[in-house]
């Protein structure tokens, strides 16, 4: 090291499975280089294409700086600049009028997948301290996973599952709505070497995307069909005579019941909701039936529709057939955060709340803005989220937005188009100028981010402006001022075995930690109420669902106005909305498209490189056409991330075509469940 220079630990603060430990390089107070942290067994210092130019977003010229103030209409991005003190005044007298007029439950904070952190972010509820001290409506965070999560818990208790490091150990490989060159690429690492060693890899997708072009084998499964090929693949399990019959007695619940259900999808009638051939469902039957030790890794995308939840839940139901939880390798991977035993109630301080308040979901915005009452929504205070652009039903949310009796308050690094409405804008901090505590959901590591240097104008962090907004509200509760240290260490004060041995210390001289888990994760029983693995699940038939893992369809059939399922997946260059406006990542990206069969664009007259409408009931939006067999006919697909702001011709985006329609389970958001038609501009 140089005179002057140190090397500060750190962590990507975004929405990905690898939560990648990086290491900043400072000289003289100014960061010159940051780099994967290369000791950190998971990662191993690759960074991805988009946070490899992170130090770079930290300093573009359109970063956020000071406060704004509304001068405009909203929507029109009009501002001026003022001081702190100016915007935490008003903010703290909207607050205080809000709650003496509708009370506390009339303030929505709505927090997004900004940043993950425990201090900072959605993982510890940044924040939540002053919510509950002002009795504001509990945020339910629906977005993103729920859905899966439920139907996880009704069959294994947890959204938990096998360590992904030992993907190394696994014989087949089934990457399942997964793109994992795209979405979590050091988990490829993994699956090369158990190739090396003869595992066989499939991709179960309805695009053939970088991931399937990799894999052995590619099944371009129809939106929706998962639960069904699961079925499936099981009645085959059933018929080469392959169940573990002694784990089925041992360690779990209803097997008899489910084995009707299993018994009557057959790989015919999957064919039909799955769009693939019968004699390919009955192939991959006999490998999965044959194969020891068989890995399932699956993620968001394919529980972001009508069935999303119960699909996940049958997912799970495999490896209690064939009986791979008994080895290394074997099981289900879905997500891996909350693995460790941090204190999330000493940072929450739910025991704050002076009375119970209601939950608003995420998904339903747009619902929570124009039609909530009881009381109505007053006051939003978004941050880590850009929900004009990436929640559900655009259009009426920005219905919901222009209320003039809303006050809105956005925290935020750029304008994005969620801060065009707003009434105050904020300048957050980025992750290399504030402390912060990581884990992954898709590893077994923390990770602590010491900030690198200061923040630049007048940014503050998530728990200093809470802190800042606390004083200006003269509240004397002392837990709103404990500092990013304090709430580090009351995280890691816990006595779980997952924890043993990482203190603040520690992670501050090493920047990772492993944490402790069982390799075996359900060697001891699941976390059910029965203590086995429930085919068949008592809870469920308690809150008003099938007692039995099954199949779904789609809530939006094909239909002669709308006849193409619309897909928007995660692409390569954004995370979210997160570096949408980075000119060269923009560039890379390319402008809005939608891919199309040659079976669906020639009947609509449709060129590659032509402008069209992508349109239904609810919204529309402009898009170039790209004409590729990587969709099946039917599927259309395009790209989430996009700033409509930023686009020549449209100010919407995809998610103006998708319903505010839950999931079956957990409230989850139906992204992929979405028909549209397709028409020349």
């Amino acid at each position: 090291m140089s005179g002057g220079e140190r090397q500060v630990p750190g962590a990507c603060p975004l929405d990905c499975p690898d939560g990648c430990a990086w290491t900043v390089t400072v000289r003289d107070g100014r960061a010159t280089g940051l780099r994967g942290n290369r000791e950190h067994p998971y990662t191993r210092g690759a960074l991805c294409v988009k946070v490899n130019q992170y130090l770079e977003h930290t300093r573009a010229p359109g970063r956020l700086m000071f406060p704004l103030r509304r001068v405009g209409a909203k929507g029109e991005d009009r501002f001026e600049r003022i001081s702190w003190d100016e915007a935490l005044a008003e903010i703290a007298a909207r607050l205080r009028e809000t709650i003496d007029t509708h009370g506390g439950e009339a303030i929505w904070p709505y927090q997004g997948t900004g940043t993950l952190g425990y201090l900072q972010g959605l993982q510890g509820r940044a924040g939540s301290r002053l919510w509950n001290v002002l009795g504001a409506s509990r945020h339910r965070m629906t977005i993103c996973a729920s859905a899966g999560s439920a139907g996880l818990r009704y069959t294994q208790g947890t959204s938990e599952g096998m360590d992904p490091e030992d993907l190394r150990h696994s014989r087949l490989i089934l990457l399942w709505g997964t793109n994992t060159l795209t979405t979590g690429h050091h988990l490829w690492r993994l699956i090369q070497e158990a190739r090396t060693k003869g595992a066989y890899v499939v991709a179960i997708d309805p695009v053939r995307t970088r991931t399937a072009e990799q894999a052995d084998e590619h099944l371009p499964i129809r939106p929706g069909g998962d639960a069904a090929l699961a079925l499936a693949l099981l009645n085959v399990v059933l018929a080469e005579g392959a169940e573990d019959r002694a784990y089925l007695a041992r360690h779990t619940h209803g097997w008899e019941q489910f084995r009707s259900r299993v018994e009557e999808f057959t790989p015919e009638r999957a064919a039909l909701d799955t769009g693939l051939a019968a004699e390919r469902i009955t192939a991959l039957g006999r490998r999965l039936a044959h194969t020891r030790p068989t890995a399932i890794r699956t993620s968001m995308g394919m529980q972001r529709h009508a069935g999303g939840g119960t699909a996940l839940r049958t997912l799970a139901c495999i490896p209690g057939v064939t009986g791979d939880w008994q080895y290394p390798g074997g099981g289900l991977h879905y997500a891996t955060d909350g693995a460790h035993g941090g204190n999330l109630a000493a940072l929450t301080r739910d025991d704050l709340l002076p009375q119970p308040v209601r939950g608003l979901s995420m998904t339903r915005l747009a619902e929570g803005l124009l039609k909530t009452d009881d009381p109505p929504v007053k006051v939003l205070f978004v941050y880590g989220a850009n929900p004009a652009v990436s929640s559900p039903d655009q259009t009426r949310i920005r219905q919901g937005l222009a209320r003039e009796d809303l006050f809105t308050v956005v925290l935020d690094h750029f304008r994005t188009d969620t801060a065009d409405w707003a009434d105050i804008v904020l300048p957050a901090t980025m992750q290399t100028e504030h402390l912060d505590i990581h884990d992954a959901y898709g590893h077994h590591y923390l990770a602590w981010n010491e900030p690198a240097v200061a923040p630049p104008g007048e940014c503050a962090s998530t728990t200093e402006t809470f802190r800042r907004l606390s004083r200006a509200l003269g509240l004397t509760e002392p837990a709103l001022y404990d500092s990013d240290e304090d709430l580090a260490r009351q995280f890691l004060d816990s006595d779980h075995p997952s924890l043993d041995g990482i203190t603040v210390e520690s992670l501050r001289e090493h920047g990772w930690a492993r944490l402790i888990t069982d390799r075996l994760p359900f060697s001891d029983g699941f976390p059910t109420p029965s203590g086995k693995l429930e085919f068949v699940s008592e809870t469920a038939a308690a809150d008003g669902h099938d007692a039995l893992s099954g199949h779904v369809p789609a809530a939006e059939p094909a239909s002669d106005r709308h006849p193409l399922v619309l897909i928007s997946a995660a692409q390569h260059f954004t995370i979210n909305t997160v570096f949408g406006n980075k000119p060269e990542l923009r560039r890379r990206a390319g402008p809005p498209t939608v891919v199309l069969h040659p079976d669906d664009a020639a009947p609509r007259g449709l060129k590659p490189g032509d402008r069209a409408r992508v349109i239904n009931g609810r919204g529309s939006f402009t898009a170039l056409i790209a004409v590729e067999d990587r969709v099946t006919p039917g599927v259309a697909l395009t790209e989430k991330g996009h700033w409509p702001k930023l686009q020549e011709d449209t100010r919407t985006g995809v998610n103006a075509t998708v319903a505010e329609r839950d999931t079956d389970l957990g409230g989850g958001a139906v992204f992929h469940d979405n028909r549209v038609e397709i028409v020349p501009l």
